[in-house]
């Protein structure tokens, strides 16, 4: 039909310019953001397998993603059972969206069908899955690097290991 009326020209433009201003800012600063350290308080241990695992819970690494990077996204690309039935993986990609450009790393989790202990193995697999992409984007990242970094000091007898 005809051309648009003004004013919906413009809402279309204010509604741009909405969504910038929820954005962030630009893609290093998010990413800046994210790589620091998460406070000690938010970081939780677990013993599993004989093993302390630290993490951040998954509720905690949403948190801290809508704070510095309110416009991210989520979401579960694949979840296969193996051959067996054992096991499931999940894959989960997090994008973040920057004024100036978006990234998005994926990552994979994998839980026992039969462990139960902290929901059900695909929650467990796909909240796994879900920190993991996160500390590719820097989120958490430093809990690893603990890890390596215990371990190159004292080897593997203090029985530690990261999610």
């Amino acid at each position: 039909m005809g051309a648009a009326p003004q004013h919906r020209r413009r809402g279309g433009r204010r509604e741009e310019e909405e969504r910038r201003r929820r954005l962030a800012g630009p893609l290093a600063e998010v990413l800046r953001e994210l790589g620091k350290r998460v406070p000690e308080a938010l970081v939780k241990t677990r013993v599993e397998d004989g093993f302390s695992l630290k993490y951040i819970p998954w509720h905690i690494v949403n948190k801290i993603l809508n704070i510095h990077a309110p416009e991210w996204s989520g979401e579960v690309r694949s979840i296969v059972y193996s051959s067996d039935g054992k096991s499931v993986s999940v894959i989960y990609r997090v994008t973040l969206h920057g004024t100036d450009a978006e990234i998005y790393r994926e990552a994979t989790g994998t839980s026992s069908a039969d462990d139960t202990g902290y929901g059900d193995p695909v929650q467990k697999a796909e909240a796994m899955a879900f920190r993991r992409a996160c500390a590719r984007l820097g989120l958490g990242l430093h809990l690893y690097h603990e890890d390596i970094e215990r371990e190159e000091r004292w080897g593997r007898r203090e029985g530690s290991r990261k999610e």
